[in-house]
């Protein structure tokens, strides 16, 4: 199976910043995209920003110009550099990966969550 590691979110003063990280282990033969999800209090999980193996990046319109995705294929390892935050960007993080397991099956891993609080 695939594990996800996600790096600590925190707090942050209105427009500072914060990158996180989310890196895959386990029995991984590809990755096929890596992605970026929240869900702020009272509110639904939502896409924030995802990429493909091939760095193809996708932004929801909300962080269009304030937040960038990125991946080091070679860790497996997928960044959100979140810049000029702001206290409607409080939720909690979730990475998703999704690719091929070494045994031939697809997977679609999600990380536990971490939170990320801007304060006004």
């Amino acid at each position: 199976q695939v594990q996800l590691e996600e790096s600590r979110g925190g707090l942050v003063q209105a427009g500072g910043s914060l990158r996180l990280s989310c890196a895959a282990s386990g029995s991984i033969f590809s990755i096929n995209d890596m992605g970026w999800y929240r869900r702020a209090p009272g509110k639904q999980r939502e896409l924030v920003a995802s990429i493909t193996s091939g760095g193809s990046a996708n932004y929801v319109d909300f962080v269009k110009g304030r937040f960038t995705i990125s991946t080091d294929n070679a860790k497996n390892t997928a960044y959100l550099q979140m810049n000029s935050l702001q206290p409607e960007d409080t939720a909690v993080y979730y990475c998703r990966v999704r690719g091929v397991l070494q045994v031939g099956r697809q997977y679609d891993s999600w990380g536990q969550g971490t939170q990320v609080t801007v304060s006004s």
